[in-house]
């Protein structure tokens, strides 16, 4: 039987007990595969506790294969988070999702949207929608500041994107349009921004030159969001965007097929040569408080999130790893097929009852 190293970086709230589901469906007896968890506390009080130095040692597990040349397969690193707190005093322990993307230096964000059975989109939409994305800079991380002028008041903001990420992020966006078979669409406002918001329409002219095969369908930021509305999503659609627009986006997307909860996000740091070196993945929304203890949340998104982690193990080599991605993502959409849906998607079931029959499916 294949083994599997995978970092948990435990959460808060809901976000913990969806994680805590997830990991019932990976677990060897179901998947065929041996699962070595490696985990650690990021709750807010540990990281409180620590001063961040959790973050700090999580990311450094899942890198650690990056310099271990004995590595099987091939030094890549893959870890599953759950959803934590980001409290909002200046003076606190910040985001760790931030400090967790810059210390893996984290380049590009996958967050796909696809129909989920007997949900009915909005919009008409039904093919899959992925939105690849900036993991770092632009608006987050900016340098801000305030002033005086003229009896007024200014703020401004310095942002920075580097060529690098851009690339990374365009070459990305093709690949993953060959991998769901589909075009890609949008872009960001090159008209207004050409030197800023244009480097990444360059790198996107680029990444199309490199694969003619691909259809590519550029357009501004604001046509890209009427056109998801108005009948252009009539194929997979995938979609490259700054940091900001791709996190705007992604809230728009995901909520077209029935809930922000159905489906995954991959957080991807790449080698020179863009190739995956660390995969991490999440459910994009947050830890629910309202929803704690209630055994009501939909744990769709993170066990999505672990077939996510899967399907990357089986790029990078493990063996039987990609046959269990594809079982516990066909286990969940046919747990949602049967009528087996939680709340949020106008069903009755709950957050255990759902993983009980994805479980059940997978057996």
């Amino acid at each position: 039987m294949a083994g599997l190293r995978i970092v948990v970086l435990e959460g808060d709230q809901t976000g913990q007990e969806l994680l805590d589901q997830a990991l019932r469906v990976i677990t060897p007896e179901l998947i065929g595969l041996e699962v070595e968890l490696e985990r650690f506390d990021l709750s807010l009080e540990n990281r409180r506790r620590t001063k961040n130095e959790v973050c700090t040692e999580a990311a450094q597990a899942m890198t650690r294969g990056r310099a271990d040349r004995r590595d099987p397969f091939g030094g890549v690193g893959f870890g599953i988070k759950a959803a934590t707190i980001t409290p909002e005093g200046a003076d606190d322990v910040g985001s760790p999702n931030r400090l967790i993307r810059e210390a893996i230096d984290g380049k590009v964000i996958v967050r796909t949207g696809r129909r989920i059975p007997g949900v009915s989109p909005v919009a008409g939409i039904h093919h899959p929608i992925s939105v690849v994305r900036m993991a770092v800079e632009d608006a987050y991380g900016a340098e801000e500041s305030r002033r005086s002028e003229n009896g007024d008041e200014v703020a401004q903001r310095t942002e920075v994107i580097h060529r690098s990420i851009c690339r990374a992020v365009a070459e990305y966006a093709f690949r993953t349009a060959e991998d769901i078979r589909g075009r890609v669409y949008g872009g960001p406002k090159w008209t207004v921004s050409p030197i800023y918001e244009g480097m990444l329409k360059e790198e996107m002219d680029a990444a199309a030159e490199r694969h003619p095969e691909i259809a590519y369908e550029p357009l501004l930021i604001d046509a890209t969001y009427a056109g998801l509305l108005t009948g252009r999503a009539d194929a997979p659609l995938v979609i490259p965007s700054l940091n900001r627009d791709g996190d705007l986006l992604s809230d728009l997307v995901l909520p077209l097929f029935g809930s922000i909860a159905g489906a995954e996000s991959v957080l991807l740091a790449l080698d020179d040569e863009l190739r995956v070196r660390v995969a991490m993945s999440e459910a994009p929304h947050g830890t629910a408080p309202a929803l704690e203890g209630k055994d009501i949340a939909n744990p769709m998104g993170m066990i999505l999130a672990a077939a996510a982690v899967l399907h990357y193990a089986g790029v990078a080599g493990v063996e039987d790893a990609d046959r269990a991605s594809r079982a516990v993502y066909e286990a969940v959409f046919e747990t949602a097929a049967a009528g087996i849906r939680t709340p949020d998607l106008k069903g009755h079931a709950g957050t255990t009852e759902f993983t009980d029959a994805v479980i059940e499916r997978l057996r």
